[in-house]
C-alpha cells in the first residue's frame, strides 16, 4: 500500500489545521491540544479515538503539565509509561487514569487490588483497567523475550507492551532500539558482540536474527531478573514446536501472537492444564490486548554504510537506521490484519507520522500517541503549530 506525496500533504495539512483550530481555544493545554488535534484526524477517517500515553512524570506534582481530569471530559484515554514505584502506581489510581504500563505487572496487579478492595463502588472502573506489561515485564525477565510475555501473561497483565522494528525482509522483529543492543544480546557463536559492530534490524533478516543472537543477558537496573529456562515452560515447549535454538531468540509480532495463542492452549488442555490458574491464565491470554510501539523517530534516515559513533547504548539517536513510517506501518500493521487482531492491538509511537498513517490506511486499529516531557510538544516530535 503505497502513499503519493500528494496524499501525504494533504493529511499533513489537514491534521495541522486541525491543531491550529484547537489552537485557537485561550490558555489550552498543549497535551489536549495534541489530543484535540489528532482527535479530529482520526473521526475524519473514521479511525478509532486515539489514546494519550504520556510519561508518568507529567501527571504527577503540584499542576502536573498532563490533566487527566480534563483529557477524560474531552472524550480521551491516557495511559501513562513506565511506574514502577507502588506509590506512585497509588497515586496514578487516584488520578483514575485508564490503565498504567510497568515493567512489574506483578506489583501492578498487587497495587490494583488492593485499590479495588478499597473502593468496590468503582467496581466498573477496576473492571476495565488496563494493567500493561512492559516490554512484557522486564521487571522479571530479560525483555522483549517469549519468557517476559510468558512473565507478564502469568501475571494475569490484560495487555503486553512491546517494540518493533523492521528487518531487511520486512518482518517486524520486536526489540527496543534500532539495533540488537549487546546489553542484553550476545552471537550464538561466541563472537564477541559490541556497540562498535552492532547490528540494526533493518540490516538483518529474521532468519539472521533468530539464527545469529540470543538475548537472555540479565540487566543490572533490574535485580529481580531471571533467565532460567525452567521458570519459562511454555516458552520453551513453544521454542521446541517452532524449532528456535532458544527461547530468548530476538521474536517478531506475528510470533507473539502466535505463541499467546499457544499459552492459552498449552494452560487450557495442554502440559499446564492441572496448574492452580490454568483457567485464569487461559482466559487472559484468549483476550490479552497488544501494544505494539514503532521504533522510529521524527528524524532524517541514516543511509547505509559504517556504524555512527555511539557514546552507549541509551545515547539519543540524532538520526534513524530504519524503514521509512509507511513500510513500518504496511509492515506492523500487516501482520495485525493478518492474525484477525485489530480489535486486541494498537500501534504506539513518538512518531505521529506512523499514526497519521495507521488511521488513514488502518481505521479498525487504535493509536496510541506517546508523550515526554513538556519540553517535547516544542521539537519535531510535534508539528509547528503545537511547540510553546
Amino acid at each position: 500500500m503505497l502513499t503519493s506525496t500528494r496524499t501525504v500533504l494533504s493529511a499533513s495539512l489537514l491534521l495541522i489545521t486541525a491543531i491550529v483550530t484547537a489552537q485557537q481555544v485561550p490558555m489550552q493545554n498543549p497535551f489536549l491540544g495534541l489530543m484535540t488535534a489528532a482527535g479530529k484526524h482520526a473521526k475524519a477517517h473514521n479511525a478509532q479515538t486515539p489514546v494519550l500515553s504520556p510519561v508518568d512524570a507529567t501527571l504527577l506534582g503540584t499542576n502536573p503539565p498532563v490533566n487527566v481530569a480534563e483529557l477524560h471530559k474531552a472524550g480521551f484515554k491516557v495511559v501513562p509509561w513506565t511506574t514502577n514505584d507502588p506509590a506512585k502506581m497509588r497515586a496514578l489510581l487516584d488520578l483514575r487514569v485508564d490503565g498504567i504500563i510497568s515493567d512489574y505487572p506483578n506489583i501492578l496487579q498487587q497495587i490494583v487490588a488492593e485499590q479495588k478492595a478499597a473502593h468496590p463502588e468503582e467496581a466498573d472502573y477496576f473492571k476495565t483497567f488496563v494493567v500493561s506489561a512492559h516490554r512484557g515485564g522486564r521487571g522479571l525477565r530479560p525483555e522483549n523475550t517469549l519468557p517476559s510475555f510468558e512473565s507478564g501473561l502469568d501475571h494475569l497483565a490484560t495487555e503486553l507492551e512491546t517494540d518493533t522494528g523492521v528487518t531487511s525482509d520486512h518482518v517486524s522483529l520486536i526489540w527496543h532500539d534500532q539495533f540488537l543492543n549487546p546489553e542484553s544480546c550476545r552471537r550464538v557463536d561466541g563472537k564477541p558482540y559490541t556497540l562498535e559492530d552492532r547490528v540494526y534490524t533493518r540490516d538483518i533478516s529474521l532468519a539472521e536474527a533468530q539464527s545469529t543472537f540470543i538475548c537472555d543477558k540479565l540487566h543490572p537496573q533490574f535485580p529481580d531478573q531471571k533467565n532460567d529456562p525452567a521458570l519459562s515452560p511454555v516458552a520453551v515447549a513453544f521454542a521446541e514446536q517452532e524449532h528456535l535454538i532458544s527461547p530468548y531468540v530476538p521474536t517478531h509480532a506475528e510470533q507473539l501472537f502466535h505463541f499467546t495463542r499457544f499459552y492459552a492452549e498449552y494452560y487450557r488442555s495442554g502440559a499446564g492444564k492441572s496448574h492452580p490458574e490454568a483457567a485464569a491464565r487461559a482466559a487472559n491470554a484468549e483476550k490479552v490486548r497488544f501494544n505494539l510501539e514503532t521504533k522510529i523517530l521524527p528524524l532524517p534516515n541514516d543511509p547505509a554504510g559504517p556504524n555512527p559513533p555511539l557514546a552507549n547504548s541509551h545515547a539519543e539517536p540524532t538520526s534513524n537506521r530504519t524503514v521509512d513510517p509507511q513500510t513500518f506501518v504496511n509492515t506492523l500493521c500487516g501482520a495485525i490484519v493478518r492474525n484477525h487482531m485489530e480489535s486486541r492491538a494498537e500501534v504506539q509511537s513518538f512518531d505521529f507520522r506512523t499514526l497519521i498513517l495507521v488511521e488513514e490506511q488502518f481505521p479498525k486499529i487504535p493509536t496510541y500517541y506517546l508523550t515526554g516531557p513538556p519540553k517535547m510538544l516544542s521539537t519535531v516530535f510535534v508539528p509547528a503549530p503545537l511547540r510553546q
